[in-house]
C-alpha cells in the first residue's frame, strides 16, 4: 500500500517508517523542511514537504503522495514540565486539533481509504473506578485545568478521527513511551532524575502507568495500518503498575538508592497539581482488544523486562 507518514521524523516515526518499508509498503513522509528531507530519505521514505498547520500546504503534499492510508504521528512534545503541564503541551495540542482537521480534509479531497492517528491513553483516562481501562472507558471528564486543554485536544482528535463516516478511522491510544529516542531512553533527563533521587513518590503512590516500548508501539501501528478496523486500540504492554511499584523497581534498575517519598502538599508544590495526579490519580489501560484485533503482542510484555534489556 502507499502510505504517508505524518510525523515521520520523530521518535516513533523513526521506528514506523523502516518497518512499514520492510513490510513491503511505498511509505511517504511529511516533514517541513529540508533536514527532515534528509532524515525520511535515510530512513527509506520519499518526502514530501508540508506545513502541517497550513492546509493548503497538507492538500498539496496527499495529493503527491496519492496514499491509501495516512498515518497521523504529529506532536512537539519535549521535556514535560509537570509544573507547566499545559504549556508542554500546548504546540502538540495544536497539532491534535488543526493538524487532524487538515489531515482529514486533504484526505476527504483526495480519496483516502485508512486514516490511523495517535492518541494518548497514558494521562487521559476516567480518574474514578477501576485501576485498569479499556477502550469502552470515558476519557476524564473533569480534569484538572492544568490538564484540561491536553485531554481537550485527544478528546477532539478523536471524535473528528472515529466520527468521519466517509473514511476508516482508527485512533491509537498509546502508553507512556520508553525506548530509544522517548523520555524513558538510557541516559535520558527522566532516568537521570530517578538515579539522583530526584524523582520522589507523591502521597501514596496509587497512580498506576501503563507503558509501551516505542519499538512495540511502532509494530503495533503497522498492524493497525494493515488490519485494523474502525475504533479505538489501547496500545500498552502487559504489566500496568503504580508509582509506588515501578518507580522503587526502576530505581534499583539503575543501581540507585529508593526514591523518596513526599505528601501531596509538598508534591503540589514541586511537582504542580498535573504531578501530583500523574503520581496519585491516573489509571492504567488493558490491550487485550489490541492483542485480539490486532494480532499484536508487545515484544516487550512488562516495562521491566524492556528497561532492563536497554540499560
Amino acid at each position: 500500500m502507499r502510505v504517508l507518514v505524518a510525523g515521520a521524523t520523530g521518535a516513533m516515526g523513526k521506528e514506523l517508517v523502516p518497518r512499514l518499508v520492510d513490510a513491503g509498503h511505498e511509505v511517504f513522509a511529511m516533514v517541513r523542511g529540508e533536514s527532515g528531507k534528509a532524515t525520511a530519505s535515510q530512513l527509506g521514505a520519499v518526502p514530501v514537504i508540508a506545513d502541517a498547520l497550513d492546509r493548503a500546504q497538507v492538500e498539496a503534499a496527499v495529493r503527491q503522495a496519492a496514499p491509501e492510508v495516512i498515518v497521523h504521528q504529529l506532536t512537539a512534545i519535549g521535556h514535560i514540565d509537570t509544573r507547566h503541564f499545559e504549556r508542554s503541551f500546548a504546540a502538540t495540542d495544536r497539532l491534535r486539533i488543526e493538524g487532524t482537521d487538515n489531515l482529514l480534509a486533504a484526505a476527504r479531497a483526495t480519496g483516502v481509504r485508512r486514516f490511523v492517528a495517535a492518541s494518548n491513553g497514558a494521562f487521559t483516562y476516567t480518574r474514578t473506578g477501576g485501576p485498569i481501562k479499556s477502550e469502552q472507558d470515558p476519557l476524564d471528564r473533569s480534569p484538572i485545568s492544568d490538564m484540561a486543554s491536553m485531554i481537550a485536544a485527544v478528546e477532539h482528535l478523536e471524535k473528528a478521527v472515529l466520527g468521519a463516516a466517509w473514511i476508516e478511522g482508527i485512533v491509537l491510544r498509546y502508553g507512556a513511551f520508553y525506548g530509544p529516542g522517548t523520555s524513558m531512553a538510557p541516559g535520558s533527563a527522566q532516568l537521570e532524575m530517578i538515579r539522583k533521587r530526584k524523582f520522589p513518590i507523591v502521597g501514596d503512590g496509587a497512580g498506576v502507568w501503563s507503558f509501551v516500548h516505542i519499538a512495540d508501539a511502532a509494530e503495533a501501528t503497522v498492524a493497525a495500518v494493515e488490519k485494523g478496523g474502525r475504533g479505538v486500540y489501547n496500545i500498552v504492554d502487559d504489566d500496568p503498575a503504580p508509582v509506588a511499584e515501578w518507580l522503587p523497581a526502576v530505581a534499583a534498575m539503575l543501581g540507585a538508592k529508593k526514591p523518596m517519598r513526599v505528601p501531596r502538599f509538598i508534591g503540589r508544590l514541586a511537582a504542580g497539581p498535573a504531578g501530583v495526579v500523574l503520581m496519585t490519580e491516573l489509571r492504567g489501560a488493558s490491550n487485550a482488544k489490541a492483542k485480539r484485533e490486532l494480532g499484536w503482542h508487545p515484544a516487550h510484555p512488562s516495562w521491566r523486562q524492556g528497561l532492563q534489556a536497554g540499560r
